[in-house]
């Protein structure tokens, strides 16, 4: 069964209401509105016939006639009678028009009676049936009534019209608001109902921006365990083969096996095999405290230019080895605010994987431009390129281009992971991107 609407029901209510008090304040009143008629006719008979009253008074019952009779002549259009006090029926004189009285109580007429000394009496009446008047009154009323009826309609009409609308509007809104759908903005009402309805919508505004939130931080935590698991998975992997290859070395040299025999030389490839694995647990923990928070930077002034030079020592000898040269054009005044140690230890995993994929004869230039209250810092690999598909994956822990290459060199896949998290934890923007050049690596550091 369909629900009658909050505007038929106000509207019903309220012309219910209007209709009552109408009929209420009608039957109040009528009884003194007739009255108040009939007082005024009595008053108006009164007033006319003083003046004959006066004349009558104290005269003898040939006078009594004549002063009737020229009364009448002069006002045709009234009507009364004289009678002796003691015998109303024995009219000494009546008008054409006053018709058959049976007493002088008849209510057929409005009429008066005054005594004329001590014997007679002169009822007067008016000419016109009351039933006449009341009837006129009565269809008077009723369409006073009707009218006052319309008004009410119209006015519960406008009432319920005006009380219901915004109700349903924002009855509407909160529909939508429980689909999650966009609402127009609340209307501008200086009343309850306006100061509700602008609650409503700031309540809706809140929650849809804790929902995203939410939704953000339910997305973040998925991208975190789909990380880590990708990060246990590859750190499995990246330990399970070398401890498998010592296994098998260990395992050869006990039983003596043909080249296995050579205990000192496959002795010295395990203990390189566990450096190796040594390093790559402690770039793991490193990581695993960058994520955790555990290790925070504290910012000092630092000398851009120096804190690059002290780390290019190494870094020089081994682009040397394979005939690469490391450019580097800091400006000597160039100073920064950033945690010396943790800078370093980005800044040698970016320059360490340009040297080791620059071709031979290359260059990496190094240089630094002052970026509004901030120096950029530029690291260049010239003449290379990396696929564009591959540019996303670098930072990705255990990722490498050329992973057999990688093996070889004794890589572990995890340098620009550390420079990810480092930088993450120093509050640094930072790129990796292809350019006409070569690949480029740039960072901003606060300038102090």
């Amino acid at each position: 069964m369909r629900k009658r609407g909050i505007f038929v029901k106000v509207f019903t209510y309220t012309a219910i209401f209007l209709a009552l008090l109408v009929c209420v304040t009608v039957g109040l009143f009528s009884q003194q509105f007739l009255s108040f008629y009939n007082t005024t006719q009595i008053q108006q008979l009164n007033s006319s016939y003083q003046s004959l009253y006066a004349q009558l008074h104290d005269k003898s019952v040939p006078e009594l006639l004549e002063l009737a009779q020229d009364f009448y002549a002069s006002n045709q259009s009234f009507s009364f009678y004289i009678a002796p006090k003691d015998d109303p029926d024995s009219v000494i004189f009546s008008t054409p028009n006053m018709g058959t009285i049976e007493s002088p109580d008849n209510n057929a007429y409005n009429k008066i009676i005054m005594t004329i000394g001590q014997d007679y009496i002169l009822c007067a009446a008016n000419h016109r049936d009351i039933t006449t008047d009341y009837g006129d009154m009565a269809s008077r009323s009723l369409l006073a009534l009707a009218s006052m009826l319309l008004i009410g309609v119209v006015g519960a009409f406008v009432f319920a019209r005006q009380m219901t609308t915004p109700i349903k509007r924002l009855a509407d809104d909160t529909k939508k608001m429980a689909n999650c759908e966009d609402v127009p903005p609340a209307p501008e009402r200086s009343d309850e109902l306006g100061e509700l309805a602008r609650s409503v919508h700031a309540m809706y505004d809140k929650l849809k921006e804790t929902i995203s939130k939410l939704e953000e931080e339910i997305l973040r935590e998925r991208e975190m365990e789909e990380t880590q698991r990708y990060f246990f998975s590859a750190a499995s992997h990246e330990l399970k083969t070398p401890i498998a290859a010592t296994s098998a070395l260990l395992e050869g040299m006990l039983e003596n096996v043909g080249d296995y025999k050579d205990h000192p030389r496959y002795l010295r490839e395990c203990v390189r095999m566990m450096d190796g694995q040594d390093k790559m647990i402690s770039e793991i923990l490193e990581i695993v405290n960058l994520n955790d928070g555990k290790i925070t930077p504290s910012p000092e002034r630092l000398g851009l230019g120096q804190a690059v030079a002290e780390l290019l020592p190494p870094l020089r000898t081994l682009a040397q080895a394979s005939g690469k040269r490391i450019d580097v054009d800091i400006p000597a005044e160039a100073y920064c605010a950033a945690d010396k140690k943790m800078l370093a230890k980005a800044l040698s995993n970016v320059i360490l994987n340009a040297v080791q994929n620059t071709r031979a004869g290359g260059e990496i230039r190094i240089w630094s431009e002052g970026v509004a209250d901030q120096h950029r810092l530029f690291v260049l690999n010239a003449g290379a390129r990396i696929g564009e598909d591959v540019l996303p994956k670098l930072f990705d822990p255990f990722y490498r281009v050329d992973k057999a290459r990688s093996r070889k060199d004794n890589r572990s896949g995890l340098g620009l992971t550390i420079v990810q998290k480092t930088l993450e934890a120093m509050g640094a923007e930072y790129a990796l991107a292809n350019t006409e050049e070569g690949v480029l690596f740039w960072l901003d550091l606060p300038e102090i």
